[in-house]
């Protein structure tokens, strides 16, 4: 592939229509290229979801399994017509409540619009519409439904700044939107609509509890097993991995024991900043949030901090803190199990 553009739209935020290269852009979807775009959970590689060799072409760029199915980005909720076959009442209030948003909602798929590849040759398709400003426009302005997975190489930390997208994929897309760190920091919530009681497919920052206080006792309680058939990304394969290797630590309440490794200068931690003081003092430290309540923080730092962990020299092993297991963390731990390369460990243990 020839060099790859750089459309730098981070003083076009609110205005993009006002872009100058905003033609070139969309020439490049219409013509079957690969976008990176910035949303407000992560940025992410768009593609035509009616072109089968532009979404065979995202498939290739990330090194992405090709039963690993993609969501569908849309700007309307029109477009949902020409390739969704049924939506029922309760769905329609969860779109009315959440859309545009960080949520994903899994339909039954009306056939002979988008290509096979997109649904991983599933009878359902996973949609979503972004409520960052670029996003929207964009896909207002090239009218057509645009498949975006994460814009990062198949298994790696997911992109949240521009740097992170460029340093996976260039020379491997047409052209990366420069813009500014992703809000929510977590992949969308995905909820399985095509059967009733909905069912969470992958957790995220729109929560069990908000989507029940929309629809009491509508959400099932169980997220299917990674063993499953993948109907929404995220659900089968390792994600989100460093190269580093990765533990998660959990009750880091009181000081660790200084003998139990002779160079700690080789082992990162990554903590919130309430923890430092708990941390040998030649051990490398990554600050991931103002203290341990502090998830929304935690949320949008975490795949930058994972990037900043392989920036660092000479480490042999990291640490992350896992918070506590609650409702409000599930999205969070749900991408730090998925991360981590061997079992959860306690601060004694180390």
């Amino acid at each position: 592939m020839s060099e790859t553009k750089i459309w730098d739209v981070r003083d076009y935020t609110t205005r993009l229509d006002e872009y100058p290269k905003l033609p070139e852009i969309i020439k490049t979807l219409q013509n079957g290229g690969l976008v990176v775009l910035p949303t407000e959970t992560v940025y992410g590689l768009g593609g035509n979801a009616k072109d089968d060799v532009a979404i065979r072409k995202i498939y290739e760029a990330k090194g992405r399994p090709s039963d690993n199915p993609l969501i569908v980005h849309i700007h309307d909720t029109d477009q949902l017509d020409d390739f969704v076959a049924d939506i029922s009442d309760a769905t329609r209030r969860l779109m009315e409540a959440f859309w545009p948003g960080p949520i994903t909602f899994i339909l039954p798929l009306k056939q002979g619009f988008l290509c096979d590849r997109v649904t991983g040759g599933l009878n359902s398709v996973a949609v979503r519409m972004p409520s960052h400003p670029v996003a929207l426009a964009l896909l207002k302005a090239v009218d057509l439904p645009i498949a975006a997975p994460s814009a990062n190489l198949s298994g790696r930390p997911s992109p949240t700044t521009f740097e992170h997208a460029f340093n996976d994929l260039n020379q491997r897309v047409d052209g990366i939107m420069h813009s500014t760190q992703s809000d929510a920091g977590l992949e969308s919530t995905v909820v399985d609509c095509t059967s009733f009681p909905f069912r969470i497919a992958r957790p995220g920052t729109i929560t069990r509890n908000m989507l029940n206080d929309i629809l009491p006792q509508s959400i099932e309680s169980h997220i299917p097993l990674a063993t499953e058939k993948p109907i929404a990304p995220g659900m089968k394969y390792r994600h989100y991995a460093p190269s580093t290797p990765l533990k998660m630590i959990e009750q880091l309440n009181a000081p660790i024991d200084e003998r139990a490794h002779e160079d700690w200068s080789k082992i990162t931690f990554i903590v919130p900043e309430t923890k430092k003081k708990f941390l040998p003092t030649s051990a490398q430290v990554i600050v991931m949030s103002e203290s341990e309540t502090d998830i929304q923080g935690a949320n949008h730092n975490l795949y930058d901090v994972l990037h900043q962990l392989d920036q660092l020299d000479d480490v042999d092993m990291a640490y992350i803190y896992g918070f506590d297991d609650n409702f409000e963390t599930e999205a969070l731990r749900n991408r730090m199990l998925k991360a981590v390369s061997q079992q959860v460990v306690k601060d004694e243990s180390l």
